[in-house]
């Protein structure tokens, strides 16, 4: 699980990014909403993420440590 998750949650993290950004971006040009209004949006799909990897598994153990 650990070496599986860890891998796609970096691989989506930019992609997801840039959805969101043009999501926000199409929402400003066809709303009231402005940017300026919808870029904490932003900021919780990036703590989401953070919290994918974390629990994923996004820390390593240390290399001397026997489990």
């Amino acid at each position: 699980m650990y070496n599986s998750e860890r891998p796609l949650v970096c691989a989506i993290r930019g992609p997801i990014m840039l959805i969101t950004i043009g999501t926000l971006f199409a929402v400003a040009q066809f709303t009231s909403y402005g940017f300026h209004r919808t870029w904490p949006v932003l900021l919780i799909v990036l703590g989401l993420l953070k919290l994918m990897d974390r629990v994923g598994g996004g820390a390593k153990p240390p290399s001397g440590v026997a489990t």
